[in-house]
């Protein structure tokens, strides 16, 4: 099989990875790929919002198969454009990605099919969001509704702080993403991240993780995109992954088909267990970035006949995925400054090393000069994983390959897998 893939993170370097194992593999080309996924399969310089370009490259490779990494492609339609060309996708429409490019569509989605999940309000004005804060206690969830890199949420201790994230994103920190906010009820409990993978009628549950947002050890500082993540997460246990499977997936794939928007591809749901049980914290319409890394790692299966399934509408003929029995982690490596404004052009030595066992690294924000140096090129920068027998292995053999890398102008968390361990 041809394979184009679209992307340039840590996300689409761990599927380059495991697509690159599979026998059925013939040619795969990445656009716009990263130094990583240059040392897997040629790379092409197209942005990923390139529709146009994207499905004609598809169409000069002769691509049987088209995988999506990033959501800023399904936004713009790229996987509509696929199917009107006829090549197959992996990744939803346009309307089906909105379960994740609009929280208001999303929430107002999840009210609309009974899904358990936050009580919300959406606001289009700042006196509107604080006439409801008025009504609320602290702490307040206050998002961004469109697209804003995994930067667009803020947990508010206090009122005030509340009313300066509201002003913000209303006043344009995220453009068009923040011409709404979404004001959450604050849930307790540990979050967890699901997947499942759809054909437009068919869902398949495909691996759960717990991923670290905050930027600092101890889950302090800003959100962030994910500084790390661990997989199995023993606090999802079997009989809360199949309620989360029953009572949030299979609804809402349902619910989508229902209002003339199949979806086909990874569904991401993201997960607040509560004392009551799971309850949707968001919906992410394509694999979690690092949390795709981490499942990788542990699938024992070609990764191809599960992508090509989802675009076929054939998961109903394939067994149960098969994952190993180790523990996967996955420690971010970010630049200064992230996630607010981190700096770039830091020199990274020994991310190419062999580390032994069963460590890897995975670039998330690299370029190279043309005299081969490796430089930082965004907040998260490289994502350093680890198989174990246990989580503590997993993570004495990540650690230590964290600490063979040069890089004086990151950082890191100390503390990933700390809720399980």
């Amino acid at each position: 099989m041809n394979i184009l893939l679209v992307g340039s993170g840590g996300r689409e370097h761990a599927l380059a990875w495991k697509i690159a194992r599979s026998p059925l593999l013939t040619r795969m080309v990445a656009a716009p790929g990263n130094p990583g996924i240059a040392g897997l399969c040629e790379t092409r310089p197209l942005m990923v919002t390139d529709v146009e370009g994207l499905v004609a490259l598809a169409r000069e490779i002769a691509a049987d198969l088209v995988v999506i990494g990033p959501e800023s492609a399904l936004e713009v339609g790229l996987a509509d454009a696929l199917a009107d060309a006829g090549i197959a996708c992996f990744g939803p429409t346009r309307a089906a990605a909105e379960i994740e490019t609009s929280k208001a569509f999303s929430k107002d989605f999840q009210a609309r099919h009974g899904l358990p999940t936050a009580a919300y309000g959406v606001f289009e004005t700042v006196d509107a969001a604080s006439a409801f804060l008025d009504a609320q206690t602290p702490p307040y969830v206050i998002k961004a509704d469109g697209l804003a890199a995994g930067k667009g949420v803020v947990i508010a201790a206090s009122r005030p702080e509340a009313d300066e994230a509201v002003a913000d994103m209303l006043g344009g920190r995220f453009g068009q993403a923040g011409a709404r906010v979404v004001i959450e009820e604050f849930m307790v409990g540990e979050e967890c991240s699901f997947f499942a993978l759809c054909d437009g009628e068919t869902a398949v549950p495909f691996g759960y993780a717990q991923d670290h947002k905050r930027a600092f050890d101890g889950d302090i500082g800003p959100n962030t995109g994910g500084m790390g993540t661990y997989s199995p997460a023993p606090v999802l246990t079997p009989a809360l992954a199949r309620r989360a499977f029953d009572e949030c997936v299979l609804p809402a794939v349902k619910g989508l088909a229902a209002e003339g928007r199949p979806y086909k591809g990874v569904l991401y749901a993201g997960l607040m267990l509560t004392e009551t049980g799971p309850r949707l914290v968001e919906f992410n319409a394509r694999f979690g970035d690092p949390e795709c890394q981490v499942l990788m790692l542990r699938l024992a299966d070609d990764i191809v006949p599960w992508l090509k399934a989802c675009a076929d509408g054939t998961l109903a003929a394939l067994p149960e995925p098969k994952w190993r029995d180790e523990s996967a982690i996955c420690v971010v490596m970010a630049a200064d400054g992230y996630p607010s404004s981190p700096v770039s052009g830091a020199i990274i030595r020994g991310a190419g090393s062999d580390f032994g066992g069963e460590a890897v690294v995975f670039h998330a924000g690299t370029r190279r000069d043309p005299d081969g140096t490796l430089r930082s090129a965004g907040g998260r920068v490289l994502n350093v994983c680890a198989l174990g027998a246990t989580l503590h292995e997993a993570r004495d053999i990540a650690y230590a390959a964290v600490g063979t890398i040069g890089f004086p102008g990151g950082f890191y968390r100390s503390d990933i897998g700390w809720r399980a361990l």
